[in-house]
């Protein structure tokens, strides 16, 4: 669903970023994508044969509200391509121009915003948490007017698919039936094969969504990222993480962390991602309902029935992974990990503490070395107090660094970043990229970026980038 288009001419393109072993990945040659007729590929100004772009449509629930036509707006489906291990991925870019589903936007896209999604993508991806993937961040030349005037850019992204929530809710609002089937068909294609083979295939589908989504918020909670607009038309059917707008890494530990702009009353806060999962998930259910039976009040009794499991899902995710988080192996019984992790929970944010350096400094306190631990602490003793609980578990310190990363995207330095390359510096960025591509590898030198931000630094807030 959507409307042929063109991208707007790019007169003077410059490649800022690009990922080489993603490319590598699609079966694309780096150096190709280097030149100029690369360049012009991946700003739309040279559309490969047989490709023909698009502008899709979608509806979405913004922040709770309905909005029946969203859609693409300074975004264009390039086209798909078959990578190296036979997969199809989307590419698709951000910042090509208006559309006609820009409403008042201008269409454009800057420097600061495109490279953030580039970096926060990447770092996820090497998280092993599913994501939309960033090939490639390209100057424009031109000047697009925000608060001042900035940069322009554009991103080439990739995606196993972009249908979204809210691609279903556009499809069921056009009261076509049969549209409605012929995109769920395509879901199950492309994303669960296996729903094809079940007796109800459009149940299967549903129960296939809402397990991807709540093993993928698991992830997000487990390493502190705070996604900022999961509105339903940045939830995807496949299960991968899309659109990093206003978002950001957790640094102290604090279920209403917020870093939208826009979230004024917190919607979208750590400790809520769970709940707004589930609800999202329950507007994918109610589009879906004249597929899972002929009669609606029994179609309703089997997504009620389907979106049960979400909750015991993500439970079933989020305390395995806190388990791991840890060190405890399985023969530690759930509950005895549950209250241990619970309890450390509330012990880092009743005294603040930064919730990454914490876990990773945990394999070091049962190795001999607590005092880096322990000094995180305004009362140290609260913490030694947990210890004598958790140490006689016997915690696996390998198994802890496999899973607490030493760097993540730290806001302070994501900003540092941004701020050089948007003046022509990317040195900045390529240093916080190599040290954020490999987030479980301690390496000497990179101690900054393990550092929790200084105070100086204040309070933080993202924009959308539009």
């Amino acid at each position: 669903m959507g409307t042929p288009w063109e991208a707007q001419e790019v007169v003077d393109p410059s490649l800022l970023a690009l990922n080489e072993p993603l490319a590598d990945e699609l079966g694309l040659d780096p150096a190709v994508l280097r030149s100029p007729d690369g360049l012009l590929l991946m700003t739309g100004n040279l559309v490969p044969e047989g490709a023909a772009p698009v502008a899709q449509a979608y509806a979405g629930h913004q922040f709770g509200h309905y909005s029946p036509r969203l859609g693409d707006g300074r975004a264009l489906l390039l086209g798909e391509v078959t990578d190296n291990e036979g997969r199809l991925r989307d590419i698709h870019l951000k910042g090509s121009g208006r559309t006609p589903f820009a409403r008042a936007g201008d269409g454009q896209a800057v420097v600061g915003p495109m490279l953030r999604e580039y970096v926060l993508s990447e770092a996820m991806h090497a998280l092993g948490i599913p994501t939309t993937r960033s090939l490639a961040v390209v100057s424009t030349g031109k000047t697009v007017l925000r608060e001042t005037r900035l940069p322009g850019a554009l991103l080439a992204r990739v995606a196993s698919s972009h249908l979204r929530v809210g691609t279903f809710q556009y499809a069921r609002a056009t009261g076509d039936l049969d549209l409605l089937r012929r995109l769920a068909d395509h879901a199950i294609v492309r994303h669960y094969p296996d729903a094809a083979q079940a007796e109800h295939p459009y149940r299967a589908l549903l129960r296939g969504v809402i397990d991807a989504q709540a093993s993928l918020v698991a992830r997000w909670m487990l390493v502190g990222f705070v996604h900022g607009v999961m509105n339903t038309d940045n939830m995807t059917i496949s299960g991968e993480t899309i659109d990093y707008g206003p978002c950001a890494f957790m640094e102290a530990y604090d279920p209403g962390a917020v870093y939208s702009s826009i979230d004024h009353a917190g919607r979208y806060a750590y400790g809520n991602q769970p709940v707004v999962a589930e609800w999202d998930l329950a507007r994918f259910a109610e589009a879906l309902l004249p597929l899972l039976h002929d009669d609606q009040e029994q179609a309703a009794a089997i997504a009620t029935e389907a979106l049960g499991h979400f909750s015991r899902e993500y439970s079933t995710h989020w305390s395995r992974g806190a388990k791991a988080k840890i060190g405890l192996r399985d023969d530690v019984e759930d509950q005895t990990a549950s209250e241990l992790v619970q309890d450390l929970l509330e012990l880092l944010h009743r005294h603040e503490v930064d919730y990454t350096t914490l876990f990773r400094s945990l394999s070091a306190a049962v190795s001999g070395a607590p005092e880096p631990a322990r000094a995180l602490f305004a009362d140290p003793a609260a913490f030694d107090a947990w210890m004598r609980r958790w140490t006689p578990l016997r915690p696996d310190a390998e198994l802890m660094n496999e899973v607490n990363p030493v760097y993540i995207p730290r806001n302070h330095l994501v900003e540092e970043a941004l701020t050089a390359a948007t003046a022509g510096d990317l040195d900045p960025l390529h240093r916080l990229l190599t040290a954020v591509t490999h987030p479980y590898d301690e390496r000497p030198g990179l101690e900054r970026y393990a550092a929790a931000a200084p105070e100086e630094f204040g309070a933080y807030r993202t924009f959308c980038g539009t």
